[in-house]
């Protein structure tokens, strides 16, 4: 009996503990299932809102492209009664610090001086010194830049309906003959922008070294693209057979007579700590393949003896033109036969020192001496030189 009645309480003990679990895991499982739905539900909600703005973003940025597209579009689109007017947004990156003080004496061409340098340096505020990475991996590079020192590019830039460049100019190589404007390098064009190539010496900052220039102090540049052998050097790409004949413009010999030593010795105590180049020999075969080129301009070899005039001061001046191809000084037919030009003293100015020569009959040039210039380069202007680049 005590038995019956202890089964009987067990058996209803464990009735009610199972249905009391079966209750709460169903209210369990209903709270999940309906707490599962309202995270379906805001999950739901939340999709929607980010595909809406997705939409949105995309919608948008469509109407920022067409708005760009339209902007350029009614930028460079030329009007229709001023052609002269479109323009595009563009300003230096950077500006040249040259070995060639003045137009005279920088190479018509680049790679002509290997030892002539130069040091670019990038404005900051424009150009971050992250933008120059991997460069230094190149040995050459384009740069573009502006002629400055063009002496109608205040016109030009003023009024360029009043500014009409000439179509032909004169060549050096052929003594003064014509050739189409687009078939030359002259620096007076249209537009006043130049390339050159050039090797990269070294990376430093916001700095970059490089060397095989024909830039003039100064030059503000535009760009600078590696140079890319595969695709900038063409095989067998053909010239004008009077291009070929560049050569007629080297000298015979360069020497240095025993005075340009001492002068030379004398000035490099100062301006040797704000030079691109580690020594006074250095400097000197530098002068030596500038001047193993006839630099002087097309009226010069034609008129040496009228190549200088007279400042206000009374003291001579070496007349340095801006370029041989944009010389007007006589006509083909009334050019003179070159003069002897022996007598006469040339000045080259290069890193801020004025260098004299004179070209003899037999085209033999002898370097007579070397002095300081005091106002060719801003004193207040900070320089690179040889010892930033030093390793």
């Amino acid at each position: 009996m005590g038995y019956s009645t202890e089964s009987k309480w067990l058996t209803a003990t464990i009735t009610f503990a199972l249905a009391a679990l079966s209750a709460s895991t169903a209210f369990s499982l209903y709270f999940w299932k309906r707490k599962s739905r309202d995270l379906d539900s805001k999950i739901g909600e939340l999709e929607k809102s980010l595909k809406a703005s997705l939409d949105n973003c995309a919608a948008e940025r469509q109407g920022r492209i067409r708005a760009q597209q339209a902007l350029r579009k009614a930028l460079t689109q030329p009007k229709l009664d001023n052609v002269e007017l479109t323009s595009y947004p563009m300003a230096p990156i950077g500006v040249i610090q040259s070995c060639f003080s003045t137009r005279n004496g920088t190479p018509r061409q680049p790679v002509l001086v290997p030892l002539s340098r130069a040091c670019l340096i990038f404005n900051t505020a424009r150009v971050p010194p992250a933008s120059l990475e991997g460069l230094g991996e190149y040995s050459h590079c384009w740069v573009i830049y502006v002629f400055h020192q063009n002496t109608n590019l205040e016109k030009l830039w003023k009024d360029p309906t009043k500014s009409k460049f000439k179509a032909k100019v004169r060549v050096p190589t052929l003594n003064g003959e014509r050739k189409g404007l687009f078939a030359t390098r002259s620096p007076h064009r249209p537009s006043p922008i130049g390339l050159s190539v050039a090797k990269v010496e070294a990376v430093q900052g916001h700095m970059l070294l490089l060397s095989g220039v024909d830039l003039v102090d100064g030059t503000p540049v535009l760009d600078v693209k590696p140079y890319i052998p595969y695709c900038d050097s063409i095989q067998g790409a053909r010239v004008p057979k009077w291009l070929a004949a560049d050569s007629i413009l080297a000298v015979a010999s360069v020497s240095f007579s025993e005075v340009f030593t001492s002068t030379l010795a004398d000035c490099w105590e100062m301006a040797g700590n704000n030079s691109l180049y580690a020594s006074p020999d250095e400097f000197q075969n530098l002068i030596k393949q500038v001047l193993s080129w006839d630099i002087r301009s097309l009226a010069q070899r034609n008129r040496p003896h009228d190549s200088f005039i007279n400042s206000e001061n009374g003291k001579q001046l070496n007349d340095s033109s801006d370029n041989d191809h944009d010389e007007d000084a006589s006509s083909p037919g009334n050019e003179q036969p070159p003069s002897s030009s022996g007598d006469i003293m040339y000045h080259l100015t290069l890193e801020g020192l004025e260098v004299s020569y004179r070209l003899n009959s037999d085209f033999s040039v002898v370097v007579e001496k070397v002095k300081e210039v005091s106002n060719i380069t801003n004193s207040h202007q900070k320089r690179c030189n040889y010892s930033m680049w030093r390793v």
